[in-house]
């Protein structure tokens, strides 16, 4: 695919002063787009995080609605976005009517025992000497002593720009509001923002930019499905495993961990923060079941159900998931931190479709001493083997006549 990042260097033979002065000029165009795109993130950084999280919402109504009329191929798109909008809201409503004054009073209540045991901590601290020292580098928004820390400067920046997006109930419910109105017109037509978007790409460029874009939105939706996949396993299994141990407001603490599982890694710590605070009031047996349970959850979500998942949807390194959520999180505040997983995903995406495979891939694991040679050597027999077995398949697919009707 001719991409003009890797494109093949003109001979030294056929090299003229005017190729030379178009490679200049390109490399030029080049720096001045990426210092424009930096500096549109860094002036319009909260904006620019509405409009991802409307289009990863459109995406996933898009992709729901994919589904339904592949159920139901008679349905318009238009109809079928419609029903899923309506039935997504539909089903919170009954959720909302249903539940929803249990699991206010049970966050009421886990907001205000959170409140308790944040003091009696910073209290129980302040009484030793490594106690103090841990509250001298902790910044004020986390109850400590340190005026001029912020996490921003840990790397993580949910002190700095909550105030701008969401620092108030009616910020939030504005910002959610504009997110989900936004995410169903992009749901309703996307050809229309995807073509206009284009069309800021010169003709040479347009082909290749359509296939990257398609990308971008099947890698996104192949995260978003698996990732709330996940969110649901983590949460059930919290609540049931907090209800049997005899944890209070297990419902609403499940919930919590369901949710802190959208960002991968860190999500898994915050998520079980609130439910070691809690059992800290009830005793030190319980401090150590919950700390078992969520230990228990993770290894299980990030051995069995993680690797099921990343095979149908994708895969993301694990350090590079923790760095891009400090980078994005420092930059962009808490929408970063939220967002930076989805926003890595895509980015992988686009680059393995825009740049060449590496040949020699299996090399570099058998001089980094990840494989052996007998291992490589096994690899290519089960390659062989399974690729021999999907050809037989196929073949066998062909040859077998369609049911009469």
């Amino acid at each position: 695919m001719p991409f003009f990042f890797n494109r093949p260097p003109t001979p030294a033979a056929q090299q003229t002063p005017t190729t030379a002065l178009d490679r200049i000029y390109g490399i030029i165009r080049l720096t001045l787009c990426l210092s424009l795109i930096m500096l549109a993130v860094w002036l319009m950084g909260e904006v620019l995080a509405i409009l991802f999280a409307a289009v990863l919402m459109a995406i996933v109504l898009h992709g729901l609605a994919r589904i339904l009329r592949r159920r139901l191929p008679f349905i318009p798109y238009t109809i079928a976005i419609s029903i899923v909008a309506f039935s997504i809201i539909g089903l919170f409503a009954a959720l909302i009517w249903s539940s929803g004054p249990s699991m206010g009073e049970q966050f009421i209540s886990l907001k205000n025992a959170l409140v308790i045991q944040s003091s009696d901590l910073r209290s129980h601290l302040s009484q030793t000497t490594f106690g103090q020292m841990v509250l001298n580098h902790l910044p004020t928004s986390l109850g400590g002593n340190d005026k001029t820390a912020s996490l921003s400067s840990l790397g993580f920046g949910i002190a700095g720009s909550v105030t701008g997006l969401l620092g108030s109930a009616v910020g939030l419910i504005g910002t959610i509001f504009v997110v989900l109105i936004a995410a169903f017109y992009f749901a309703v037509s996307p050809s229309l923002y995807i073509n206009g978007f284009l069309r800021l790409i010169p003709p040479y460029q347009r082909k290749a930019t359509r296939t990257l874009l398609y990308s971008a939105g099947n890698t996104l939706w192949a995260w978003t499905a698996g990732q709330a996949l996940d969110m649901l396993a983590v949460g059930l299994f919290s609540g049931i495993g907090l209800y049997l141990i005899g944890m209070p407001l297990a419902l609403a603490l499940g919930v919590v961990a369901g949710l802190c599982n959208f960002i991968p890694y860190i999500g898994a710590i915050l998520g079980a923060v609130p439910a070691l605070l809690i059992s800290l009031s009830l005793g030190t047996h319980e401090v150590l079941f919950v700390a078992i349970l969520y230990s228990v959850i993770q290894f299980c979500e990030g051995n069995i159900l993680a690797p099921l998942i990343q095979r149908r949807a994708v895969h993301m390194p694990p350090a590079l998931a923790i760095l891009s959520q400090s980078v994005f999180g420092s930059i962009l505040g808490v929408p970063g931190l939220v967002l930076a997983s989805p926003i890595t995903a895509a980015l992988l995406a686009v680059f393995d479709k825009a740049m060449p495979p590496l040949e020699d891939a299996t090399k570099t694991r058998l001089e980094t001493n990840e494989l052996t040679p007998k291992e490589v050597a096994q690899n290519a027999q089960e390659k062989a083997a399974a690729s021999k077995q999907e050809t037989k398949q196929k073949e066998k697919d062909k040859t077998t006549p369609p049911p009469s009707t």
